[in-house]
């Protein structure tokens, strides 16, 4: 039987009012009258955290981005295992690789204190820590929309399917990015959130032997760190610049030197779109930083619990 159009119609306006009313549940300044502390803490530990190690501030960017793209932005990777749950740490692209649990620890213990209670979910700690992170690097600052409320269980099934692998090709990337809202230029953008931070050799080492869309003499010099077996925790940079928020990453590619395989499909020398974005942004670092920002706006409205969804998490490793 065939569908009436004011049935798709009435379906499409309905999806989209729910859209706009989970995104409207989001605004800059949740916090300001029940702790208006709230952000200056974050942003002090933040600062501290990555003062006292660089590298953690990739860690914590990385650590927004995992637990947005696996059913929305509501702080479920921090959920360690339980007898009746396992979660998404051990999850293939989480295990041995995700960070900086301790760090949203520490803030989400001295919010509880400046709060005077629990009111701060660890999945707007996430966002706000991952923006600080940027700005603490070099990177330019952004408006984080708050007011998300945290998962009460978490899927490592979900972790194991959703989160884009580093030997995607640029369709599957897209439609990843797709299945979650984002769009090609949300790709390329995100993408650049690689300008910091290390991988491990088992995760480049196919790259570097077998893939012909590499600087030869790049791949030489990371043979030389990662053999052909072995060594699988030895890190190498992303970029040049790990610990610097610019757009050498961008550069990288378009001389065949993304470490990652995803990461050098968005530049292949053939002049399609997201060539074109990776050479923009290259030559235009004050573009990049601010949309940037805009995207990772984009990616923090994934599906969000507001309202009366969800709970705020006392402690951010275990359910209330």
């Amino acid at each position: 039987m065939a569908t009436s159009p004011n049935l798709i119609f009435s379906f499409l306006t309905q999806a989209f009012l729910i859209l706009s009313l989970s995104m409207a549940d989001l605004t800059p300044d949740f916090y300001d009258d029940i702790c208006p502390q709230a952000l200056p803490t974050i942003q002090t530990l933040v600062e501290a955290a990555v003062g006292d190690e660089p590298r953690m501030g990739a860690s914590l960017v990385r650590l927004h981005f995992h637990d947005c793209f696996v059913n929305g932005c509501d702080g479920s990777v921090l959920l360690d295992d339980t007898a009746i749950m396992t979660g998404e740490k051990t999850a293939k692209p989480n295990n041995n690789s995700l960070r900086g649990f301790e760090v949203i620890d520490d803030i989400k213990s001295s919010l509880n204190d400046v709060c005077q209670g629990n009111v701060v979910s660890c999945a707007d700690i996430l966002a706000v820590a991952a923006r600080d992170s940027i700005a603490a690097l070099g990177g330019s600052s952004y408006d984080v929309l708050l007011g998300r409320r945290d998962a009460t269980s978490a899927s490592l099934d979900a972790a194991n399917a959703n989160i884009p692998a580093p030997i995607f090709n640029k369709s599957q990337l897209l439609s990843n990015f797709d299945s979650q809202g984002l769009s090609m230029q949300d790709l390329v953008v995100l993408s650049g959130a690689h300008t910091l931070g290390f991988a491990r050799c088992t995760i480049f080492r196919n790259r570097i032997y077998n893939d012909a869309n590499i600087d030869p003499a790049y791949a030489a010099s990371l043979e030389s760190v990662c053999p052909i077996s072995g060594d699988d925790d030895v890190l190498v940079s992303l970029d040049d610049t790990p610990t610097s928020v610019d757009t050498d990453y961008y550069q990288g590619l378009i001389q065949n030197r993304g470490l990652l395989g995803s990461d050098q499909q968005l530049f292949q020398g053939d002049s399609s779109d997201t060539d074109n974005l990776v050479q923009y942004y290259s030559d235009n670092p004050d573009n990049f930083w601010s949309d940037f920002g805009t995207s990772m706006i984009n990616m923090g409205n994934i599906s969000p619990l507001t309202g009366d969804d969800g709970e705020i998490r006392e402690n951010c490793r275990v359910v209330n």
